[in-house]
């Protein structure tokens, strides 16, 4: 029996506002979506995993490529950070579901992500969140290679430019994943 989760990836303040060093412009544009995914996920007892990312406030753990950006900018996603960089999720995505923090892109790499969607009898994944080329692709690819089908929610997820958007969504779909808008999804879409 087909069992789906909702993963909602770095949804947060500092890849959604302009002032942070790591903001994703189409981020914001995808929020309405997002929300509406998630409650429907909710009422109908979907699981929802929040994926997200906190750094060390000495930035021990920030990725070599973004160290110097991170520093200048206020040192996003950390403790003690601007509330407008944190690692906060928009109130509209409300609370109570899983919870995981990552170290890199992928949503897997060194993460309890594929034990939890295993004890749960997980085999799809809906995927939403920022950024497409990074975060989205890497985890997408990775849970195929995991053997879980995927499903993007083009709607749902954001990159820096339309044509990065759609060379992504177009790579991840020669690839295996289903690529589809939230609505399609919503009202029975594949794998609902």
């Amino acid at each position: 029996m087909e069992r789906t989760a909702l993963l909602v990836i770095d949804m947060q303040n500092g890849f959604l506002h302009p002032v942070s060093p790591l903001f994703i412009d189409g981020a914001p544009a995808t929020l309405p979506a997002c929300a509406k995914t998630i409650v429907f996920c909710r009422a109908r007892g979907i699981p929802i995993i929040f994926v997200t990312r906190r750094y060390r406030t000495d930035g021990r753990d920030v990725e070599r490529t973004r160290l110097a950006a991170w520093e200048a900018g206020g040192k996003p996603l950390s403790p003690g950070c601007s509330p407008d960089i944190s690692e906060e999720m928009p109130a509209s995505f409300g609370t109570g579901d899983y919870h995981i923090i990552k170290p890199r892109y992928s949503a897997f790499f060194a993460t309890e992500l594929d034990l939890l969607l295993r004890r749960l009898r997980i085999d799809t994944l809906v995927l939403m969140g920022t950024t497409t080329p990074n975060c989205i692709r890497t985890t997408c690819y990775d849970a195929l290679s995991l053997d879980y089908d995927v499903i993007v929610l083009s709607d749902c997820t954001s990159s820096k430019s339309e044509e990065i958007q759609r060379s992504n969504l177009r790579d991840m779909e020669d690839a295996g994943a289903i690529i589809m808008d939230s609505g399609a999804w919503m009202k029975g879409g594949e794998h609902l």
